[in-house]
């Protein structure tokens, strides 16, 4: 009988082993970073049931942390080279704290607002 909904199938030690030979490099066949939804489709799982699994295992929690950070690593090296569109890059960067914000601030003497002030003087071409 197929599963309805509720809890997912447990894991086992075979969908673990499976889920380690994605972080070891089977990802490269079709992907050029890991990702999360590649591993589930990998293991054949919902990308939920990883997140339900990674809160629950420590060990399964380990494999989607070492996807995320070799994700994190080649969108950073693909980027800087130029092999990933920087766009792309950027925005999958995102899930990893990275941003472009720029900030800026324009304030006077002591950080208090800036003041300007203008002098006008008149001088008499005559003198």
């Amino acid at each position: 009988m197929k599963n309805l909904g509720g809890r997912p199938k447990e894991l086992n030690d075979a969908i673990i082993a499976k889920a380690q030979e994605y972080v070891d490099g089977a990802y490269v066949i079709d992907e050029l970073v890991p990702t999360i939804v590649g591993l589930a489709l990998y293991i054949d799982k919902r990308r939920q049931t990883i997140y339900e699994w990674a809160k629950e295992n420590p060990k399964f929690s380990d494999i989607v942390g070492k996807v995320l950070e070799k994700q994190e690593r080649g969108l950073l090296k693909g980027g800087l080279m130029g092999d990933y569109n920087a766009s792309i890059s950027k925005l999958m960067l995102t899930k990893h704290g990275y941003s472009d914000k720029v900030e800026s601030e324009i304030s006077g003497p002591g950080g208090g607002p800036l003041v300007s002030e203008v002098r006008l003087t008149i001088v008499d071409p005559q003198h």
